[in-house]
């Protein structure tokens, strides 16, 4: 059953024109998004920043609504336009923010901000509310006397604790995680990532996990998706995707990412020319970066389409896919 689905989302901020009769540019955030997640997978989301991640990510759990296309949850489309039962959306799915120190009021108690969604959503009375504290706090591996403190006496790892345990207040299924492990240590990192993976076990949770480290993507993802302009130009299984990438600008992520050991080589030759969000181009935005371009790179914009081994790839003249054989046979992490 397919969880999160997405269909041709468009997101344009700004256009038309002010009450004096300017003209106002219009900045092309999102374009034509087509997604799909299955239920209790990790769908990873990688690009350069202003790539299109945190905006997919708003207009999902409503904190934006799409210029246009179609949102459905549990196979339910959303209405993004107008009025629409923002409660039934919310306890469906939840945003689990970068930084959890600023997400959380720095003037309330975890108490009252664990309670907040517990009497907003669910509705539930002060006695089921205090089982259910108790339920969150032992499900992210904190004691119940943390209940009583405010967000900057938590280190950055228990904050998050709290951020994910709010967002299961309501019982959502689905979550947004957005680098929800960057601003941690490394050793942080790694405890968050294995609760985040023993929620999902034990709770059938569904995770669109958005992060610039592609490491950590790689080991916690089922699916990836390589945004570039707005545009998704690349998806299919972790495996495929990272051992055999298709497109170009996949290929350029994977060369431009640091590895233990290894001498820092540069992936471009020269500074990279991004393409105008108010004017985009009538082709591949990464035409003009990319060392496999064709005429008609320039003129015509690709669709996704797929290879021998299912990824998906938006590019005229794509890298020649591994065989079957030759990805089994290589290790992955």
């Amino acid at each position: 059953m397919t969880a999160i689905s997405t269909t041709k989302l468009t997101r344009i901020f700004g256009g038309g024109t002010t009450f004096t009769g300017r003209h106002r540019p219009a900045v092309h955030a999102l374009l034509d998004v087509s997604l799909d997640v299955a239920e209790g997978d990790t769908l990873g989301i990688v690009g350069e920043t202003g790539c299109g991640k945190s905006t997919l990510a708003r207009l999902l759990v409503g904190l934006d609504e799409p210029t246009s296309g179609k949102i459905r949850l549990g196979g339910k489309e959303v209405r993004t336009r107008g009025r629409w039962d923002r409660r039934e959306r919310a306890r469906q799915i939840q945003y689990v923010f970068q930084d959890p120190g600023s997400s959380l009021n720095p003037r309330k108690t975890l108490q009252h901000a664990l309670e907040a969604p517990l009497r907003r959503l669910v509705g539930l009375d002060a006695g089921r509310r205090r089982e259910r504290l108790a339920e969150l706090m032992e499900a992210v591996g904190l004691r119940r006397d943390f209940l009583p403190r405010y967000p900057h006496e938590l280190s950055g790892g228990q904050a998050q604790r709290v951020a994910i345990a709010r967002a299961l207040a309501a019982e959502a299924r689905y979550l947004v995680l957005d680098e929800p492990v960057s601003a941690l240590d490394v050793s942080v990192q790694a405890q968050v990532l294995t609760l985040l993976s023993r929620l999902r076990e034990q709770l059938g949770l569904t995770y669109l996990f958005i992060s610039h480290d592609l490491s950590v993507v790689e080991n916690v993802s089922d699916k990836v998706a390589v945004m570039y302009f707005g545009r998704v130009v690349e998806l299919g299984d972790r495996r495929h995707l990272f051992q055999a990438p298709r497109h170009p600008y996949t290929e350029l992520l994977m060369r431009s990412a640091p590895r233990l050991g290894q001498r820092h080589i540069r992936a471009e030759t020269k500074p990279a020319e991004l393409p105008d969000p108010t004017n985009p181009p009538a082709g591949c935005a990464f035409a003009n970066r990319c060392p496999r371009r064709l005429p008609k790179c320039r003129t015509h914009p690709p669709a996704l389409e797929g290879g021998p081994t299912g990824t998906l790839a938006a590019c005229w003249n794509p890298l020649p896919s591994a065989d079957a054989e030759t990805l089994s046979s290589k290790p992955v992490g």
